[in-house]
C-alpha cells in the first residue's frame, strides 16, 4: 500500500482542517483551501461576514504550504501528517490564522536574543454513549486523582494513546488521571514554541481519534461537567539565551523565583493584560463556567512562587528547568493563537517595564490579594480585549477583529442554550 499525506492547518475555532493526499503529492508542498473556512462556526448553520474571510469577495482559495522536512511519521498505517501555513491568493500570510501570529510572536522575542521554550500541559474528559445515544461521563469506578491503570481507564484506550504517540514521535512527558473522575491530563516536553504547538495540536487530533475507536469520546472544552473541575491548557514559559542557557535563571542554582528583569517583566505584563488576554485564550462561552475564583483556573490577576491557586506560578526548580507557568487558558482556544498572546504579553512587559504586583500571599480559595479577576462572561472579556489596543497590535490587528467578530456571533448564537444544550454545542469540536 502506497503511503498517504494528511495535511493539517488548526482553525480559529481549534479545529485541525485538512486534507487526505495521495502519494505523488506529498513532495508537492502545498494544496489549496477555501479562505472563508474562517467564517463559518461549531453548529455550521452560515457563513458569516467576518473581518478577514473574504465572504463577499469571491470566497477565493487560501494555500497552505509545507516544508518536506516539517512532514513526520502519523499514527496511522502508511499516514505521514504535517501541519502548515496559510497564504492568501496573493501569496500574503492569512492574516488571521493562528500559526502566523505565533511566527511572529517568536521572531519579536529573538529580536532580544531569546528563543522561547514552551512546555504544554493539556486536560480533558472522557466521555461515552448512553443506551438511549446520549454522552455520559466515562466510568472510572477505582479513578483518583495520580491515577494510572485498569481502575483508572478500564478500556485502556490511555495506554493506547501513549503506544501511539510514540510511533508517531510524540515526547509524552507524563500522562495521569486529574482530580476529578474521569478527567485526564497529558503533558508534552518542552520544545521551541513553534514545534511544541504543532506537536500539540498533532497530538490532541491524535489522542480523540484513538479514543473514538474504542468507544470514548475525549473533549478538551473546558467545562464539560458542570459539578467538577475545569480542564485547562497551561503554557509553560522559558527562554534559550545566546549561549544555550535558560534566561531565566541567573545560574544553576537559581530559578525563576529569584525573578530576574526577564522573569519580572514577563509576569508584569501578563498582570497588566490579565482581562485582556481572556478574550483571547479562554475564547467560548463555556470558558467562563471555568474561569471562576477559588477554582485553580486563571481568574485572579495574580502570581506567586510554586502556587497552584494563581494565574503565573513561578516554578520553584531551578538552573536549565526554571520556568513560568501561565494558567488561564483552555484548549478551546487556538492553541498557536493562546502561546503568541502569551509570549507578546510577557514581551510587553519586558520591554515596556511595567511595574510587577506584589506576589499573592493568599491561599486563592478563602481569601486573596488580588482585587481583580476576569471578566465574568465571553461578551465582557471580549470588551476586554477589544479595549486592549497595545495587546491586540502586538497579536495582530487582524487576527482580533476577527476573533472579536467571530466570537460575538457565538455569544448570540448560545444565549438561550440550556447546560445540556451549550455542551452538546462544543463537544464533538473541543
Amino acid at each position: 500500500m502506497r503511503d498517504r499525506l494528511r495535511s493539517f492547518f488548526c482553525d480559529h475555532l481549534s479545529i485541525m482542517r485538512g486534507k487526505v493526499l495521495p502519494e505523488e503529492k506529498i513532495g508537492a508542498g502545498y494544496t489549496r483551501f477555501a479562505q472563508p473556512n474562517f467564517a463559518v462556526h461549531y453548529d455550521k448553520d452560515l457563513i458569516i461576514d467576518a473581518p478577514g474571510t473574504e465572504c463577499m469577495n469571491g470566497l477565493p482559495d487560501m494555500e497552505l504550504r509545507w516544508q518536506a522536512r516539517d512532514i513526520r511519521q502519523g499514527w496511522e498505517p502508511h499516514t505521514r501528517v504535517v501541519v502548515g501555513d496559510l497564504f492568501d491568493r496573493h501569496g500574503e500570510p492569512v492574516a488571521v490564522a493562528g500559526r502566523h501570529a505565533l511566527r511572529r510572536a517568536v521572531a519579536d522575542w529573538q529580536r532580544h536574543g531569546l528563543t522561547p521554550m514552551v512546555g504544554l500541559e493539556l486536560e480533558c474528559y472522557a466521555f461515552t454513549r448512553a443506551e438511549d445515544g446520549s454522552l455520559k461521563p466515562y466510568d472510572t469506578p477505582g479513578g483518583a486523582v495520580y491515577g494510572t491503570g485498569p481502575f483508572a481507564d478500564p478500556a485502556g484506550f490511555m495506554d493506547a494513546i501513549w503506544e501511539a504517540a510514540e510511533m508517531a514521535g510524540f515526547r509524552l512527558a507524563l500522562m495521569t488521571t486529574e482530580y476529578d473522575a474521569p478527567q485526564f491530563e497529558f503533558t508534552l516536553w518542552h520544545d521551541e514554541a513553534l514545534r511544541a504547538v504543532d506537536d500539540l495540536v498533532l497530538f490532541r487530533l491524535m489522542a480523540r481519534e484513538i479514543a473514538i475507536r474504542r468507544g470514548v469520546l475525549l473533549t478538551f472544552m473546558p467545562k464539560p461537567v458542570a459539578e467538577t473541575g475545569g480542564s485547562g491548557l497551561h503554557v509553560n514559559l522559558s527562554f534559550t539565551d545566546g549561549t544555550g542557557n535558560n534566561a531565566l535563571a541567573d545560574g544553576p542554582d537559581s530559578g525563576a523565583e529569584t525573578m530576574n528583569a526577564l522573569a519580572a517583566g514577563c509576569v508584569s505584563g501578563w498582570m497588566r493584560h490579565h482581562k485582556g488576554l481572556a478574550g483571547l485564550i479562554a475564547p467560548t462561552v463555556n470558558s467562563y463556567a471555568r474561569l471562576q475564583p477559588a477554582s485553580m483556573s486563571g481568574y485572579w490577576r495574580n502570581w506567586a512562587v510554586d502556587h497552584r491557586g494563581v494565574t503565573v506560578r513561578a516554578a520553584g526548580e531551578p538552573g536549565a528547568k526554571a520556568r513560568l507557568e501561565h494558567r488561564m487558558a483552555d484548549a478551546s482556544a487556538n492553541p498557536y493563537t493562546a502561546v503568541a498572546a502569551v509570549l507578546q504579553a510577557a514581551r510587553l512587559g519586558y520591554e515596556e517595564r511595567y511595574d510587577l504586583p506584589a506576589a499573592e500571599s493568599g491561599d486563592c480559595f478563602t481569601g486573596q490579594d488580588a482585587k481583580e479577576g476576569t471578566a465574568g462572561s465571553l461578551s465582557e472579556a471580549l470588551d476586554d480585549l477589544q479595549a486592549d489596543s497595545a495587546l491586540c497590535a502586538a497579536v495582530g490587528e487582524g487576527l482580533c477583529a476577527h476573533h472579536i467578530h467571530m466570537k460575538r456571533v457565538e455569544v448570540g448564537k448560545t444565549a438561550e442554550m440550556t447546560p445540556e444544550a451549550l455542551r452538546d454545542f462544543y463537544i464533538w469540536f473541543v
